[in-house]
């Protein structure tokens, strides 16, 4: 494990489209500043965020159309408008979007479209430095930036059809097929470009902003990728599809403590055969690019590069999945040996075997552990409690597929989950004896057990800072709708709570 990078310290889970401010979803402009004035004020020193690509099926930023790729919906417009590319009288448009909560259709339109007029005035008349700054991006980042303008151009021509559905030529990825379309195309692939230049240029911008304060940030790899992607459209030899560009089988994991059907998330896996004889490049590739843009890393579903749960393509749930074995050691000796320092946190939660914890523990990766899970009639219940944790971990309160601390605490859970009312009394009767308390905030006592813990990270999810119930809940596993939609309210972050949080996080030696 390295030593400089999981240090003791604490931080806040907050995805950028969770923040406030008047775009219709959080973003990279002033309000992302702030938050990070108040992980200073709080003596915080880690920024955890959600996976930052452009969003596809159910707005889910595990389901994204590029696993290179920034969301353009997190560019702040009012930088656009600073600039000359945008006007007052443009960004008046975004006033009718709601600000408690993400609409994301109605933000797509919106934000699109001006992002799509800035883009425009500035291939038009942008600025020499500009232009030669877009230029050198373009160049540098070719080998994923031309298949992903052209993947997201060729969309829109076909009305946002999966590009399964596309001509044959396009499909199989003829070269004068390609090459027709991307002159046709030229002005769409180069808005496309701008956006991903301007995400790239604001994200930079941020982080060097936190690098001020000495705050780290944690992003996050989805170990899958959407099937409707660019990165499956450009790479199919790598996944196991049919002659029609269609999942053989697809991913998911099997029943447990969020759905007794399982969890079915239909991405395309991998053709980990392929992958090693290329020398894994393209996930090389991907790491790579995660690494310029954040200090470490969360690798989801860890469990899945030991082994996976497969499904078949037709299943309409998880039930009838069987593990396979995945690319194990092999694959990470051979990403070591090209990056040399991986900084990478395993999420190692659900299904975990002796053998995944050997592949966690052979590479130094800190595991994870969640709180919420402690207190539970499941198996693995007692290693999520604080007095079993071990230095090399990061713990949490809960996740962003949990309920909120106050949500959790208060909610029946009956219908959410696999646990019965009698289970949830008696967990709530244990966490009580556990932790020791009565009457005090469920939220602060949670919290005050993982920054006292032994544990070298913990990380808290703002809404249990705030003291938030389950209508700020980010994602609930299992459901294809109304999820990721949470923005924390304008003002929430007092001093009154940072000073809470700084005392709790000096007195425990983070």
């Amino acid at each position: 494990m390295n030593a400089s990078i999981f240090s003791r310290r604490s931080g806040i889970l907050l995805h950028v489209t969770s923040l406030p401010g008047g775009q219709g979803i959080g973003d990279l402009g002033s309000s992302a500043y702030e938050f990070v004035e108040f992980l200073a004020q709080s003596k915080q020193k880690i920024w955890q965020v959600l996976p930052l690509g452009p969003t596809g099926y159910g707005d889910s930023p595990y389901q994204l159309f590029s696993a290179f790729a920034g969301n353009p919906l997190v560019i702040d417009l009012h930088a656009l408008r600073e600039r000359g590319l945008l006007s007052s009288q443009d960004l008046a448009c975004t006033s009718v979007l709601p600000e408690g909560h993400v609409e994301y259709g109605r933000v797509i339109d919106v934000k699109q479209g001006l992002i799509q007029k800035a883009a425009r005035t500035f291939l038009a008349d942008g600025g020499h430095a500009d232009r030669l700054a877009f230029d050198i991006f373009c160049r540098d980042n070719e080998s994923w930036l031309d298949d992903y303008s052209l993947f997201m151009a060729g969309k829109g021509v076909y009305k946002d059809a999966v590009w399964a559905d596309w001509d044959l030529g396009l499909r199989q990825r003829d070269s004068s097929v390609l090459e027709e379309w991307r002159q046709k195309l030229s002005p769409d692939i180069d808005i496309h470009k701008f956006a991903q230049f301007e995400f790239f240029r604001q994200w930079q911008k941020l982080r060097t902003h936190c690098q001020r304060y000495g705050i780290s940030i944690m992003g996050d790899i989805p170990i899958y990728v959407a099937h409707d992607s660019a990165d499956v459209w450009a790479h199919t030899e790598l996944f196991r599809l049919d002659a029609q560009f269609r999942p053989i089988a697809v991913a998911g994991v099997p029943p447990d403590y969020f759905s007794a059907t399982g969890q079915l998330w239909g991405n395309p896996l991998y053709r980990w055969d392929v992958s090693a004889a290329t020398g894994h490049c393209w996930w090389i590739d991907r790491f790579r690019a995660s690494l310029k843009l954040f200090d470490l890393v969360r690798l989801d579903h860890f469990r899945g590069f030991e082994a996976f749960w497969e499904v078949p393509a037709n299943a309409s749930t998880a039930q009838g999945g069987k593990w396979v074995k995945g690319p194990g050691a092999e694959f990470f000796r051979t990403v070591k040996a090209q990056l040399k320092e991986l900084p990478f946190v395993a999420e190692n939660l659900g299904v975990i075997t002796p053998e995944v914890e050997a592949l966690r523990q052979e590479f130094g990766f800190p595991g994870m552990s969640l709180l919420q899970f402690a207190f539970g009639n499941d198996p693995q219940g007692p290693s999520f409690r604080p007095h079993n944790y071990s230095r090399e971990l990061v713990a949490y309160t809960g996740g962003h597929d949990n309920d909120t601390t106050v949500g959790w605490w208060s909610s029946s859970g009956v219908g959410e989950s696999t646990r019965s009312t009698e289970d949830i009394r008696q967990e709530r009767d244990f966490a009580r004896a556990y932790l020791g308390f009565e009457n005090e905030p469920v939220n602060w006592v949670l919290i005050r057990a993982v920054l006292a813990s032994v544990a070298e990270i913990a990380i808290l999810p703002l809404q249990d800072v705030l003291g938030l119930g389950n209508e700020a809940r980010m994602n609930l596993p299992g459901t294809v709708s109304g999820n990721w939609k949470w923005r924390y309210q304008p003002n929430a972050l007092t001093k009154d709570l940072a000073d809470r949080l700084g005392k709790l996080t000096i007195l425990f030696d983070r």
